[in-house]
């Protein structure tokens, strides 16, 4: 089954949950963004997705990139498509008008990532990494860095990478070793190994530019003394023009378990006398503007969460309407049917609609509290905006990825025995899943910064805010006489308890009894994840129910779905609460000779 782009249901959330026309009118800079231009944008994007790159997919599972003699090509196809990406515009949608970009809301260009990740993940994780390469540049860059490299890597000139961990490093970038030679001229150069860089190599563009992490002499030990360069593939003219080769070259890439097509590179520096790097910013600040990579790419990672599930419930749907097996238990139909009509898979394809649309629903919530945060006119807005967001972006990570090992898998079941079979491509999707709950940050690693930075820094007060704000929309739904308002009701109210009761205990545990806090880290995020994906379907039932006469099969199958996830997905807040709370003193408690 050929993919389908989600419009329909990513402009609902725009409209109605993130709310884009109020940020049209409150932030000057995105006035022509109305709802208008936004479905305008999504159906371009829609087009190219759907034709141009979803095509590739298979394709690059079967044939995907090589390597030889430091040489990387990529899966036939891909160049063209990155080319038709580039000049169509869209690497440079949310980036700023000054150095080529369209100014476009993260509200919009976050639908439109989503389908480009939809169509093809491996092809979709080049844009990504040259967005947070951009991110980083635009926020510590010198003004000479921005005005050189900025517009190539819109344009798709150019790609970028992000160049962290090393083999003996992994996510403690602390043991970072690659160093860095000042020159007296401004420049460094750079020496050591980095692994697992995406698309450190390939054919797509004409220079790659390396953003790396590295230590100068006589840095302070840790991740106080690590400083970010930007080393370029092939060094620039003073002219803009590509110059000679940059001592930066590819060893191998990597044979994966998914995600075949992107090529993740061994890349190492200075073999032939020292790779040339510019400092960006300031040295010794180096993982505080990598972080700002990181946090566009951890959200980014969500959406691939997202994507990916939302392509694996499009194929199961259409192969459940498909695959005729077994007589009905209703005796609905004489003899054998589709297995759409038994309801156990009917289950299955419900439980994988309920949370991708969740998910969705949160992450474009998410999106407008970033944009406001950035441009909003008000201080205040601004930063409240901002501490939502922060808040969100573990979940969006975290909760939506493994979200998606969850739908994939379903949609292999859906499958049965076919779904095992590589040719149908349901696997494809559940292989491509696994690696997004590690990169960027691995669950653990998103759920860590929720109970330290994000619940009980401030004594889980920005939770409990949050949970204030779930309160209000209980008190909308309390209004409404709906058999599933009534449903969404009883059960967000129950599981928004579960979540205070977590937070008083890790805000509680955290200074004197971290262990036991950091144990139930993971269904911490977990929890809040399912809590928050569950608020805004509420949400999205109250606006459908309310516009059920404009589009009525649209509207009650919005309705269906938020009915369906708070019955069964929200109670899953009980177990969680239950293994954080009383279940803490049985990981605590375990020590080594345990296991």
């Amino acid at each position: 089954m050929s993919y389908q782009a989600p419009v329909k249901d990513m402009l609902f959330n725009i409209q109605h949950l993130a709310g884009l026309e109020t940020l049209t009118q409150q932030i000057p800079a995105f006035a022509d963004f109305g709802l208008d231009t936004a479905a305008a944008v999504l159906d371009e994007c829609a087009k190219l997705t759907q034709d141009v790159i979803a095509p590739l997919n298979f394709e690059g599972d079967k044939n995907p990139s090589s390597w030889k003699d430091g040489v990387v090509t990529t899966t036939p196809g891909f160049k063209e498509a990155f080319r038709a990406y580039g000049e169509g515009g869209w690497q440079g949608l949310v980036h700023p008008p000054e150095f080529g970009g369209q100014g476009a809301p993260k509200t919009i260009a976050a639908a439109c990532n989503e389908m480009l990740q939809s169509a093809n993940m491996s092809f979709a994780l080049c844009p990504l990494l040259t967005d947070g390469a951009v991110e980083a540049l635009l926020t510590a860059g010198s003004d000479e860095q921005r005005s050189v490299y900025i517009p190539k890597l819109l344009d798709g000139s150019w790609t970028g990478t992000m160049n962290l961990t090393e083999p003996q490093a992994g996510s403690d970038l602390a043991l970072v070793r690659t160093r860095a030679e000042p020159q007296g001229d401004g420049s460094y150069k750079i020496f050591g190994t980095k692994i697992f860089i995406t698309y450190g190599e390939h054919d797509m563009a004409e220079n790659i530019v390396h953003l790396v992490l590295a230590r100068v002499a006589g840095a302070p030990e840790g991740v106080k003394g690590i400083s970010l360069f930007l080393v370029p593939k092939f060094m620039v003219n003073a002219d803009g023009s590509l110059g000679a080769r940059n001592d930066a070259h590819c060893v191998s890439i990597e044979h994966k378990m998914g995600i075949k097509a992107s090529p993740t590179a061994v890349l190492q520096f200075g073999d032939h006398g020292g790779a040339i790097g510019t400092l960006i910013g300031q040295e010794n600040r180096g993982l505080e503007y990598m972080f700002i990579m990181m946090n566009a790419a951890r959200y980014g990672v969500g959406l691939q969460g997202i994507a990916i599930a939302d392509r694996a419930y499009q194929k199961a749907v259409a192969y459940a309407k498909d695959r005729v097996q077994s007589r009905p238990v209703d005796g609905s139909v004489a003899g054998s049917a589709a297995i759409i009509h038994h309801p156990d898979v009917r289950r299955m394809l419900m439980t994988m609609r309920s949370l991708t649309e969740g998910c969705r629903a949160m992450a474009s919530t998410a999106a407008a509290a970033f944009d406001a945060a950035h441009h909003h006119p008000d201080a205040e807005a601004r930063k409240q905006n901002q501490a939502f967001y922060d808040f969100m972006v573990p979940l969006v990570k975290g909760y939506s990825t493994e979200m998606s090992l969850e739908v994939t898998s379903l949609g292999v079941q859906v499958h049965g025995g076919m779904g095992f079979i590589e040719e149908t491509g349901a696997a494809q999707y559940y292989r491509d899943a696994k690696i997004l709950t590690i990169y960027e940050g691995t669950t653990a690693i998103q759920a860590n910064d929720l109970v330290g930075r994000k619940t009980s820094r401030d004594g889980g007060q920005l939770a409990r805010g949050i949970a204030g704000q779930i309160e209000v929309t209980e008190g909308a739904l309390a209004k409404r006489d709906s058999v599933a308002a009534r449903a969404v009701l009883k059960a967000l109210r129950s599981s928004r308890e579960d979540f205070l009761a977590v937070v008083d205990f890790i805000a509680g545990s955290a200074k004197g009894n971290p262990n036991a806090a950091y144990a139930g880290s993971v269904p911490y995020l977990m929890l809040a994840g399912n809590l928050v994906a569950g608020w805004q379907l509420a949400r999205a039932l109250m606006a459908a129910e309310d516009a059920l006469a404009t589009d009525k099969e649209f509207m009650a199958a919005k309705i269906t779905t938020a009915r369906f996830y708070a019955e069964h997905i929200l109670p899953r807040t009980a177990s969680l609460r239950a293994a954080i709370v009383d279940g803490a003193d049985s990981v605590t408690e375990l020590s080594l000779e345990s296991f």
